[in-house]
């Protein structure tokens, strides 16, 4: 039971990469035919009708995803305009994306530090980014890129029209500088204030 619920869990982490079933087999330890035993247990767990995700096989992987029969549902959420907005770690994904494309998961992964496979999900369903192919690394990790629809959000003719990011480090340094020299005056000002008879 518990093989059942870390599998799950490894699904759900792996995101639209999937699992291969050597990788099941090798993460949890176990033969191929338990590999497989869990993969149909958890499949008919997910047939039925209270439970809105099932399991594929694409790509010569096992993929978490959601019901075709409920892709209404999904539609009408991205097109509500109150979840149409991007939060902050959306947006410095999407940074991350656009700047270093084509890109893969793990590459944006290593560039923010954190699992960013959900956000990747919802930026894909949002149209912001699409695979555009498979990577030769191991594993063959899918390639994302920006949409047009990117483009049409920021308002930006092409890619190309990006701000450019070495005067954006630039003038954060002098930002920072900045405050820094301010904190070093106050510091002093308020040295300078403090009576010596005191």
């Amino acid at each position: 039971m518990k093989n059942l619920a870390v599998l799950e869990g490894l699904l759900f982490v792996m995101g639209e990469e999937g699992l291969t079933l050597d990788q099941i087999k090798d993460v949890l330890d176990i033969t191929e035919e338990e590999s497989k035993l869990l993969l149909k247990s958890l499949r008919e767990q997910y047939e039925d009708e209270g439970r809105g995700l099932r399991i594929d096989f694409l790509g010569n992987r096992f993929k978490l995803t959601t019901k075709f029969e409920h892709k209404d549902y999904y539609q009408k959420l991205i097109e509500n305009p109150n979840t149409n907005t991007l939060s902050q770690a959306a947006l410095e994904t999407l940074a991350i994306i656009a700047y270093n494309e084509p890109i893969t998961r793990i590459k944006v992964d290593e560039l923010r530090g954190v699992s960013s496979g959900q956000l990747i999900r919802k930026l894909v369903a949002k149209g912001f980014i699409k695979e555009v192919g498979r990577s030769d690394m191991p594993g063959k990790p899918i390639i994302y890129e920006t949409t047009s629809e990117f483009l049409d959000y920021f308002g930006l003719p092409n890619i190309e029209a990006l701000p450019d990011m070495s005067q954006f480090i630039h003038d954060r340094e002098e930002i920072e500088t900045d405050e820094e020299k301010d904190l070093y005056q106050s510091k002093y000002r308020e040295l300078k204030d403090v009576s010596i008879d005191a």
